[in-house]
């Protein structure tokens, strides 16, 4: 049996990352940097979506400041080229600079000659593109939809109708609707298949039910564990011993944005509990009302109690 090896170009060759570490912590994978703001360095437009609020402002204050410097140095070779600027004085066109490039135009100070009318151009299509850029970034950073969704610290394992259930619930802390929304569980672990080849393998959980037209307070998400389930004849043990993961991932339609809003969390094995139970968050009241009490969302206790 011949392999074909195919060589990958240079430019192929640099976007590829050497080495990506993952960290295993009590039961969890870790891929170091994964969806950090610090891991986009090479791709500018993400760095900027995802850096926090307080880094991006430094970061524009900083690239608009050095960006007038530039133009002030510009000018400032040009030599008495601004009228009314006090000659020699790099602040009046520090000044100048700013307000060609934000279009202001008091007319106190303006270009007098060739050399000066030609930067002048060149900063106000510089700002213009800019206003466009910095108008699109902070949109792209306000109108990104987020999901308030929280979910239970631990999954149980317990008799539902006779049969064992794996249950976890989740609950929208906004007080809105996700309409139509759908939730998947996934189960990861290492296998090791019949010609003796190790690989992490991913297992589809098939829920009772996987789509709620309406998500507005609680929903408690549960698989059967039967002979077609992956989780058959699994022990805490084993579940260690294969490194098993849940991954949650749950989409829906935000109501109030009309926009698809994801949300997503993982498991590990120490997460997953045998023979217990959630303690009940739903009450009734004396005048036959009802209430949430989320302070017991995430409490368990055993089935014994």
């Amino acid at each position: 049996m011949k392999l074909r090896l195919t060589k990958l170009s240079g430019k192929q060759k640099q976007s590829l990352t050497s080495r990506i570490h993952i960290k295993i912590q009590n039961g969890l994978f870790e891929i170091m940097g994964m969806g950090a703001w610090y891991s986009y360095w090479r791709d500018p437009y993400h760095l900027l979506l995802t850096i926090p609020w307080t880094g991006f402002i430094i970061l524009i204050c900083t690239f608009y400041v050095t960006i007038n410097i530039l133009f002030s140095l510009a000018y400032w070779v040009g030599g008495d080229c601004i009228a009314n600027a006090q000659p020699g004085s790099f602040l009046d066109l520090f000044f100048f600079s700013v307000q060609t490039l934000a279009s202001i135009g008091y007319g106190a100070m303006y270009p007098k000659t060739t050399y000066a009318n030609i930067i002048v151009t060149i900063e106000a299509m510089v700002g213009l593109m800019g206003i466009a850029v910095m108008t699109g970034l902070v949109f792209a950073r306000f109108s990104k939809p987020t999901a308030r969704v929280i979910f239970s610290r631990f999954v149980v394992i317990i008799p539902h109708e006779g049969v064992p259930t794996l249950m976890f619930r989740t609950a929208n802390q906004r007080r809105n609707m996700i309409l139509e929304a759908q939730m998947k569980v996934y189960l990861m672990r290492d296998e090791v298949t019949a010609e003796g080849q190790f690989m992490r393998r991913i297992h589809d959980l098939r829920l009772l039910r996987h789509q709620s037209p309406s998500f507005t307070l609680t929903w408690s998400v549960m698989h059967v564990i039967d002979e077609s389930s992956p989780l058959y004849d699994m022990t805490t043990e084993s579940l260690t011993q294969t490194n098993t993961l849940l991954i949650i991932s749950m989409s829906g339609i935000d109501e109030t944005v009309a926009q698809v809003v994801h949300a997503r969390h993982t498991y590990g094995a120490n997460e997953i509990v045998w023979n217990h139970r959630f303690v009940d968050i739903m009450n009734h009241t004396a005048d036959g009302h009802r209430y949430i009490d989320y302070k017991y969302f995430h409490d368990i206790q055993p089935l014994d109690m």
